[in-house]
């Protein structure tokens, strides 16, 4: 189905983007051979990894692939959780790491300009030293912009500032066979035809390489306030959600975790949570213009919070009790990795959560599993994680993963089924990629995976461009 890569394409790879950025050696290679998915999929590694620096030779590249049908696998920072940089089929692994260059930042149109292999972090220095604030943070800040975009990463934030779609305004984008476009730019309105923009974020590189982008930045909030509310159980935790919604007011993020996984958080960080009270905690980040307005809205939702279950109300209020904080909220999948088997990464409307969640723990108690559930209360994104292990005396005890597969995967199976009964879908931020293929018609129409497979035909002919995701 595909070409090999031979001596002669080995050498116009290295004509194309320099011999010191093209990577043959099985023990180079073999680091662009996964993500940060639990899983490895094994026999991945590409034949070569190539490191272009300018978008000229991006275009030279996919020239070459389409010429000999190489596959060519885009990557950014490896940050992914399902999969979406796999090479499955060998090839060539284009990474964007040298392509990472902070390129303007216009202050009279609060659009930033950067290449696709700038990491989050290195965006959020460079923004906020100028006096901007970029409001989406999918957690790693190591992820690259290429990888956020191509996979329209989400965060904590969204409940009310939204995710990377809602702040790319411009593309630059090499198309399969080495044509470069432009779709979009620095507007706030454009009806001109189909909205390309939109059509690449989320593609996970199946229909072209992200080189740019055009980023919309904001003024910083002046005033942050992260609040801790422990409850006995995850049920009046989430009913509390559309409580505080109703009386108008817009947090910035409402997360949800169980003290169990916060205590094996802690001590994986040596940290502490404000408090050990309860089974389940929402945290709540709360921003303002003034202190006074901060503080009439941190009251409301601690009246509110207490007149419904709430056990008691903690407010980090300087910013190393915040870091603290969400350091351990950020921390959780990593705690708990070593004994992971599988994310699941479900999005419900937020009227679903409760309900949702309750099907979760039915499932865990029908099959006597442990699966520990964390996420974005304030819109509706679930990680729920399946383990090869219980949660006994405040510790994680692996057990024979051989003896609960069949059960991790009708937990999967009813999961999947849940959400899209209540209007769902499996994955709200971390894409399909290649571990949640398979899965995809359980909450998606025929007619919608269709009409994905003809797009993908019409911008990649050949299906050189990440093969094998999504479908």
């Amino acid at each position: 189905m595909y070409g090999k890569i031979n001596e002669e394409i080995l050498s116009q790879l290295k004509s194309i983007a320099g011999a010191n950025n093209v990577i043959t050696s099985p023990e180079e290679v073999c680091v662009y051979a996964n993500d940060e998915y639990v899983c490895r999929q094994e026999g991945c590694q590409p034949e070569a990894v190539v490191r272009p620096g300018k978008v000229e030779e991006v275009s030279a590249i996919l020239k070459l692939a389409s010429e000999h049908r190489l596959p060519v696998t885009p990557r950014g920072g490896g940050t992914g959780l399902a999969g979406g940089c796999v090479p499955i089929y060998g090839g060539v692994v284009l990474s964007l790491q040298r392509m990472n260059r902070f390129l303007e930042l216009d202050r009279k149109n609060q659009v930033a300009v950067v290449e696709a292999g700038l990491t989050l972090g290195e965006f959020i220095q460079q923004v906020e030293k100028q006096g901007f604030y970029f409001p989406p943070h999918p957690g790693d800040e190591g992820a690259m912009f290429g990888g956020m975009i191509a996979t329209n990463a989400g965060g904590s934030r969204a409940v009310k500032y939204g995710v990377i779609r809602n702040y790319i305004k411009g593309l630059e984008v090499v198309l399969a066979d080495g044509q470069v476009i432009h779709p979009g730019g620095k507007l706030i309105k454009n009806s001109s035809g189909y909205n390309l923009v939109n059509l690449f974020i989320g593609s996970e590189g199946t229909l072209g390489v992200i080189t740019r982008a055009i980023v919309q930045v904001m003024s910083r909030p002046t005033f942050l306030r992260t609040m801790v509310i422990p409850f006995n159980g995850i049920e009046q935790a989430i009913d509390n959600v559309p409580l505080i919604f109703d009386r108008g007011i817009l947090p910035m993020a409402v997360e949800f975790a169980g003290l169990d996984v916060l205590r094996l958080t802690e001590e994986h960080l040596h940290l502490n949570w404000p408090t050990h009270s309860g089974d389940m905690h929402l945290m709540i980040i709360v921003d303002a213009g003034s202190e006074d307005d901060l503080g009439k809205m941190t009251d409301e939702i601690a009246d509110i919070v207490l007149e419904n279950g709430a056990l008691d109300v903690f407010v980090a209020d300087t910013t190393a009790k915040q870091d603290e904080v969400l350091k351990i909220r950020s921390e959780i999948y990593e705690a708990i990795k070593k004994e992971t088997i599988d994310i699941l990464d479900t999005s419900v409307p937020r009227s679903e959560i409760a309900g949702h969640v309750r099907k979760i723990h039915e499932v865990a108690q029908k099959y006597g599993l442990w699966l520990p559930v964390f996420g974005h209360a304030g819109d509706g994104n679930v990680h729920t994680h399946l383990m090869k292990a219980k949660y006994e005396d405040g510790r994680m005890v692996p057990i024979n993963v051989d003896e609960i597969k069949d059960k991790l995967e009708m937990a999967r199976q009813e999961l999947f089924q849940d959400a899209a009964r209540r209007g769902g879908v499996i994955s709200g931020e971390h894409g399909i990629g290649l571990y949640k293929k398979n899965y995809f018609p359980l909450t998606m129409e025929a007619g919608q995976i269709e009409l994905m497979k003809k797009i993908k035909q019409a911008a990649d002919p050949l299906g050189i461009l990440n093969p094998g995701k999504i479908f």
